[in-house]
């Protein structure tokens, strides 16, 4: 009987883990296409409307984050996980819609294929809402909580980086360089592979037995989550983190992708699209390298020294990076479109790639640190959790129309201001102050 229990364990884990990837390669697709209607006519290269289809993938947490909760406790993980799927083909087939419908024609100055392309994003961001109510906390209550639970979802958390890596590389080589002739047609090859994976991951997940690893639909609920100060800190700083953690890679890839020397890298055009979306990736690849290696760490060491920790490395390297000139350049092996070699990129550009080392330990810190303690509580805290992962959308937003304001390099104030917030929480915030509220 323990040795079928374990081998159940075993299999939800590596669906946990896959499901990881798929949020990641669902997500990473709305910055590299933001580059292709950034230069669409009637958006005329701003870096905030590029930065909708992010926006609205985002906003869709807001909306779903409690919900998504709830319908876990009703219907249990397994069939939220289905539901999930299924939404997310349908948001990306909309986003296929939009190089088809409305192309050539606009709405309030906007090209009207534009909004057919947000609603794909809106819908998609559903799904990967859901997914991330289903995998976190599933991961953290197979693990025990604690350490262990932290271990299991770095470890997801790296196929989630990886994912996050393929992703802005394919699209930055498929589209090679972006002009106001590009369409968005042009990654369709991107949508379908993406649509055949949403496919195969219904059929798999339907014949694969999951269960729940805690039961519900008897629990008494004396207080919720919100009684927790520790989770009510750590709800803000999941807010402030997905917002850092988009909106370094995704402004970058603006900046490199801008030829304009006064305002961007001032690139090659032919190149940079590509280049660019290449260093974005290696941000994601080393998001996977750091997941990995604490995948073995947070069995030993606690969330709290790993988010304090790599929040005091990342303020170092953006405050380098605001403070180095475009001019300073460094080397960088990229893919060029015509094959991989060596770029010369800012050093800007590398000190924000590192800060994907950093990032790679906070979302499973924060999210053990805001849910140690709950218990009972904690599938609800998922739902509200998920809720403020609106501020990847939010935030990059905001950090976009700042660039487009006073410049790239000035808009990375705010996550600076973000990551100081998330040391604070790592110090002082994170401390469970309410240990006297019955959990069990």
């Amino acid at each position: 009987m323990e040795q079928t229990k374990q081998n159940g364990n075993i299999i939800a884990i590596i669906t946990m883990i896959f499901l990881f990837g798929m949020i990641a390669f669902v997500t990473n697709l709305a910055a590299p296409i933001g580059v292709i209607w950034k230069q669409q006519p009637g958006i005329e290269g701003s870096n905030a409307l590029g930065m909708m289809g992010n926006m609205m993938n985002f906003l869709a947490y807001l909306f779903m984050g409690i919900p998504a909760g709830k319908l876990l406790l009703k219907i249990g993980y397994k069939k939220t996980a289905l539901t999930a799927i299924a939404i997310g083909f349908f948001g990306v087939f909309i986003q296929y819609l939009s190089g088809i419908v409305g192309v050539g024609s606009q709405i309030a100055g906007l090209p009207t294929n534009f909004y057919v392309y947000l609603l794909g994003a809106f819908v998609a961001g559903f799904s990967v809402c859901m997914l991330n109510t289903v995998v976190n906390p599933m991961l953290t209550l197979l693990g025990g909580g604690g350490k262990k639970g932290n271990q299991y979802v770095q470890i997801g958390g790296t196929f989630n980086s990886l994912m996050g890596t393929l992703t802005p590389m394919l699209v930055g080589a498929l589209i090679g360089s972006v002009t106001k002739d590009t369409q968005i047609a042009d990654v369709n090859m991107v949508l379908f592979i993406a649509m055949a994976v949403f496919i195969c991951a219904f059929i798999i997940l339907g014949f694969i037995p999951i269960v729940d690893p805690q039961e519900h639909t008897s629990v008494v609920y004396e207080k919720s989550p919100w009684a927790f100060r520790h989770f009510v800190l750590g709800v803000i700083s999941i807010f402030v983190y997905v917002g850092i953690e988009v909106g370094i890679p995704g402004t970058l890839n603006f900046f490199l992708s801008d030829p304009d020397p006064t305002k961007g890298a001032g690139m090659d055009p032919s190149t940079a699209a590509t280049i660019a979306g290449f260093v974005a990736g290696t941000y994601w690849f080393l998001m996977l390298i750091g997941r990995f290696v604490s995948s073995f760490i947070s069995s030993k060491v606690s969330s709290k020294a790993q988010l304090a920790c790599t929040t005091g490395v990342a303020i170092l390297f953006i405050l380098i990076a605001i403070l180095s000139p475009v001019s300073n350049t460094v080397s960088m092996p990229v893919f060029t479109g015509s094959g991989f070699g060596v770029a010369q990129v800012p050093l800007t550009a590398l000190m924000l790639v590192l800060c994907g080392l950093c990032t790679s330990v906070m979302w499973g810190s924060i999210f053990n640190l805001a849910v140690e303690g709950l218990g009972k509580y904690t599938a609800l805290a998922s739902g509200i959790f998920m809720m403020m992962v609106v501020g990847g959308g939010i935030l990059p937003l905001l950090q976009n129309f700042i660039a487009d304001k006073a410049g790239y390099m000035v808009s990375y104030v705010l996550p600076l201001i973000c990551l100081a917030y998330l040391c604070f929480y790592a110090l002082v915030g994170s401390k469970n102050v309410n240990k006297d509220i019955k959990v069990d």
